[in-house]
């Protein structure tokens, strides 16, 4: 049974259990004998009446369904905006009713439901998932952030070497061993895992500035898995250069 509950003055929900015997009720006989049969039972301040008027209990709902044999069950919902007390007491007062229309009647309080303990659940699951949501939004710009700055700083890194104006790695000028490789992003690439011996010979014509530098240094050609373009550079550099080592991808590993 759905009720509609005004989040602004309900703090308690009362379910009720009604049964009658003896012929067949309708919802507003079960709502009069409600209010009729507590009438001046627990004084003014827990008049029904009252309590509605002034919006301490909100409507009450009413669902009915009748039975073979002249048989009524169902259930009644009360929305209470009262305290735990006076709620439990209010709730115990339909107990008293007897009657439903010109049928006998027993009322049975199920349950009084803290309605704030639901709202408490539902504002943590959607917190959760706003915190979630949020947590990789901000992963995201982060990460892109990082990223960028990163990328900007290893471009920022690369210079340009000899005669040729040769893309390479910042540590090209004083290392020992060179790594000689195609293009200005295998550089890059490199920079990335914090390699920064390495120089670029833009094509398949070695440069003046590689030779010099493999008569001088130790140098490892890396290519990658084209064997078109990394057999003619190998096959220059070892014509026109010193090379020591040889390292290259598989097959079309790029």
């Amino acid at each position: 049974m759905i009720v509609n509950v005004d989040p602004n003055i309900t703090k308690y929900l009362i379910k009720a259990k009604i049964s009658t015997d003896g012929g067949v009720v309708e919802k507003p006989d079960v709502v009069g004998a409600i209010f009729g049969q507590t009438e001046g039972l627990l004084g003014d301040e827990l008049d029904l009446r009252d309590l509605q008027k002034s919006g301490k209990i909100g409507r009450i709902e009413v669902e009915i369904d009748s039975k073979k044999g002249g048989r009524t069950e169902g259930y009644v919902l009360i929305p209470s905006g009262l305290d735990q007390v006076e709620t439990s007491i209010l709730a115990a007062a339909l107990e008293t009713i007897d009657r439903i229309g010109p049928c006998k009647a027993k009322v049975e309080v199920e349950s009084i439901e803290d309605v704030r303990v639901q709202k408490r659940q539902r504002i943590i699951e959607r917190a959760e998932e706003l915190y979630k949501k949020m947590s990789e939004n901000g992963k995201s710009v982060s990460e892109s952030i990082i990223s960028s700055v990163r990328e900007e700083v290893e471009k920022g890194e690369i210079i340009s070497y000899g005669e040729e104006k040769l893309p390479a790695g910042p540590a090209i000028k004083d290392s020992d061993s060179i790594i000689v490789v195609e293009g200005r992003s295998d550089v890059l690439n490199l920079l990335r895992y914090g390699i920064k011996n390495t120089i670029a010979v833009q094509g398949t014509n070695i440069p003046k500035t590689v030779q010099k530098l493999s008569k001088e240094r130790t140098v490892t050609v890396f290519l990658d898995g084209d064997r078109g373009g990394g057999d003619l550079i190998l096959k220059e550099m070892l014509q026109v250069a010193e090379v020591d080592f040889v390292a290259r991808a598989p097959p079309d590993g790029g």
